[in-house]
């Protein structure tokens, strides 16, 4: 998809003519990866394993949700020149002690669970070498030292890597395992077996749905994407992105509905089930692809471990920064809209904030402090501030852009349409019920 226009020195888009935008994708790429983790593929393998393909709908509708989110979150950024927490200041303080506290305790538990489940494919792939514990720690210092010392153009190549590896790996054991495209486009006709409504609304809105979605505009500005002129190459980036993250939760759903269904084989609950699969994979096909499948087991875990580093720790150091400035508080509700770049939306304070004390700090939280959960089970009060916090973010994401893009707070050119509404609003009902679910499920 060409455009009539090139990048600038100040990177808007001049009115000459300029090559394909298909070249400068990446942010989104970089966003689906990070939110595709091991859990994730545990859950739609299982979702395919007890009902086949009859929920092939709900992944493809999960993935529309997720377009819109990633997309109402591009747009606040191109459209205003300000942050997402820039916007969540000027709701009123409750957003601010929210997140302070939320992205405290998620770093925490978080930093944990992605350093075992990027471990776990190592030790089925190395049997003789470190035991969990000594991978997990080698995992989260790698990823550590990647992101203290690499800028996000170097992390962007690495990510598009890890998700080339994870693509390719997990359509090919689901060609492998021979599709029945009838049963499959007969999956796409929405309906709700007996029991499947976990499943269903799991598969709608769990898949790539993490607080790193709401870091997708700060992504786009370490690209050097800054003003409403990007506002279409945002769109196919971001489109293209979750386009290929929908083609492989399809390949999980056929790989759990024709490996697991038919022969009725329950998988271990967590990232363990995903070697469980690895051995199925073995007794069926041979060694080799079982091998392929946990090379693609953890580039999908450790493309998660690198992409919460990053966008998380960005995500952090501008609450720090905008908490100690107190500039986005100066835009009040129903004020005048900031002009571009004023809310440190771009490039330079992007790079300002990889280098700086508090993104670095939390950086050393997500990695340090959460290694002493490899020895000690999770505290029964930690697991349940870590699942209500969790469980309330992404309702949290959709319901304040709704707020922020129905307002005066962004330019009327780039307010949310009766589509984005619509989007917005049916995900913010989806993330209510599922955060109610899981707020349910947490052991009381």
């Amino acid at each position: 998809m060409a455009e009539t226009s090139r990048t600038t020195g100040a990177g808007e888009l001049g009115n000459q003519p300029r090559r394909s935008s298909w070249r400068y994708i990446g942010p989104g790429i970089v966003v689906a990866a990070t939110g595709v983790g091991a859990g994730d593929l545990v859950a739609t393998l299982i979702a395919g394993s007890k009902f086949g393909y009859t929920l092939m709908w709900a992944a493809v509708i999960g993935c529309l949700v997720k377009i819109s989110l990633a997309e109402a979150v591009g747009r606040w950024h191109l459209a205003t020149g300000r942050t997402l927490f820039d916007g969540w200041r000027t709701l009123g303080g409750w957003t601010t002690v929210y997140f302070a506290v939320y992205v405290v305790i998620w770093g925490f538990v978080y930093g944990a669970t992605a350093m075992s489940s990027s471990a776990l494919p190592l030790v089925a792939l190395f049997p003789d070498g470190p035991g969990l514990k000594v991978w997990a720690i080698l995992t989260g210092l790698t990823g550590l030292v990647f992101v203290w010392f690499n800028r996000y153009a170097v992390f962007e190549k690495a990510m598009t890597v890890l998700v080339g590896v994870m693509f390719v790996v997990v359509v090919y054991v689901a060609i492998r395992v021979a599709p029945d495209m009838g049963a499959a486009f007969a999956g796409l006709l929405p309906v709700l077996p007996d029991g499947s409504l976990v499943y269903t609304l799991g598969l709608i809105g769990g898949v790539g749905g993490t607080i790193t979605m709401a870091a997708y505009g700060y992504w786009v500005n370490a690209k050097g994407w800054s003003g409403p002129s990007w506002m279409k190459v945002m769109r196919i980036d971001n489109r293209i992105a979750y386009i290929t993250t929908g083609i492989f939760v399809v390949a999980m759903l056929i790989v759990g509905a024709e490996l697991l269904h038919a022969s009725q084989i329950a998988l271990t609950k967590g990232d363990k089930g995903l070697i469980d699969l690895g051995d199925i994979l073995e007794d069926r096909f041979g060694g080799a692809t079982a091998k392929l499948f946990l090379v693609g087991f953890f580039a999908a875990s450790f493309s998660s471990l690198i992409g919460v580093w990053h966008g998380v720790s960005l995500m952090f150091a501008d609450f720090v920064e905008r908490f100690r400035t107190g500039r986005g508080a100066a835009a009040k509700e129903g004020g005048a809209v900031e002009t571009e770049g004023a809310g440190g939306a771009s490039t330079e304070a992007v790079v300002r904030q990889e280098r700086s004390l508090p993104f670095r700090a939390y950086l050393l939280w997500l990695t340090f402090p959460p290694m002493t959960l490899l020895w000690l089970d999770e505290p029964f009060g930690l697991v349940i501030g870590y699942g209500v916090l969790g469980a309330f973010f992404m309702p949290f994401l959709a319901l304040t852009l709704l707020w922020l893009l129905n307002s005066s707070r962004t330019p009327r050119e780039w307010r949310n349409g009766w589509l984005s509404n619509g989007m917005l609003g049916a995900a913010g009902l989806l993330f209510v019920v599922l955060c109610v679910q899981q707020v349910r499920d947490l052991p009381w």
